[in-house]
């Protein structure tokens, strides 16, 4: 018992300094995420997240790649070692925390309602009239709102997207009557398409930190560490700029 005990710390040991001994680190993105994490034009992984984690690997002397994946099984790709990090604009809250450790918060997020930029809606006429509301599957503002609808009887049926920028579509499409998501991603919105953000319907501000497995303490501190120098420096703010964040 002794000896299999020795031997699981050993491989928990071994495991949880394994991007550390390579040199490599593999980062988890939502593909579909703007600005936090996207796939540009060219196919390539961009976006505030992507550009602060390229700058962080550096500092630390390791490559990085950005693999899409999947948001609603994201977690569960980082849990089974499949990808090191999530940097990809994820909400700290206290059933992930179960799973997983966070570093410092680098951003607060809010989360508001998007419609047409023509909609005569308010934030009221949604909750309280029947409508059909877009959100992302696996988010924090998905799982509030399906809680907050049950609990206040609300007439509104929840429509789910693998990604924000979906639900736009499908907005604009007259599929959905509105849509649910962070205000970065409304904003990234509101530049680009026939949309406005109509305003927050409740959920409390949260802030956006890059979830490392829970044995990985190494990790956590290195990167914690690295992102408090980053975000001392002017690259912080260009990078803020860059991808309008100041808004």
């Amino acid at each position: 018992m002794r000896k299999l005990l020795l031997f699981s710390l050993c491989a928990l040991f071994l495991f949880s300094g394994q991007a550390l001994a390579s040199g490599k680190l593999v980062n988890g993105i939502d593909a579909n995420f703007p600005p936090f994490a996207f796939i540009d034009k060219t196919g390539k992984p961009s976006g505030f997240d992507v550009d602060a984690m390229d700058w962080i690997a550096k500092d630390l002397g390791m490559e990085i790649s950005h693999v899409p994946i999947e948001w609603d099984g994201i977690v569960t790709s980082l849990v089974t070692k499949k990808i090191d990090i999530i940097a990809s604009g994820m909400s700290i809250n206290p059933e992930r925390a179960k799973q997983v450790n966070f570093t410092i918060p680098y951003w607060i997020i809010k989360q508001v309602f998007v419609v047409k930029k023509d909609s005569a809606l308010t934030v009221e006429d949604v909750y309280t009239t029947k409508k059909i509301l877009g959100v992302q599957q696996g988010t924090t503002e998905a799982k509030w709102l399906k809680d907050e609808i049950a609990a206040k009887g609300y007439n509104v049926t929840l429509r789910y997207y693998s990604s924000a920028p979906l639900a736009v579509e499908d907005l604009l499409n007259g599929r959905i009557d509105a849509a649910a998501m962070d205000d970065a991603p409304a904003n990234d919105a509101v530049s680009k398409k026939d949309v406005k953000i109509l305003g927050t319907f409740g959920m409390q501000e949260e802030d956006f930190g890059y979830a490392i497995r829970k044995e990985d303490t190494e990790l956590l501190d290195k990167v914690n560490a690295s992102l408090k120098k980053l975000m001392a420096t002017p690259y912080w703010e260009e990078l803020i700029q860059k991808y309008d964040l100041d808004k």
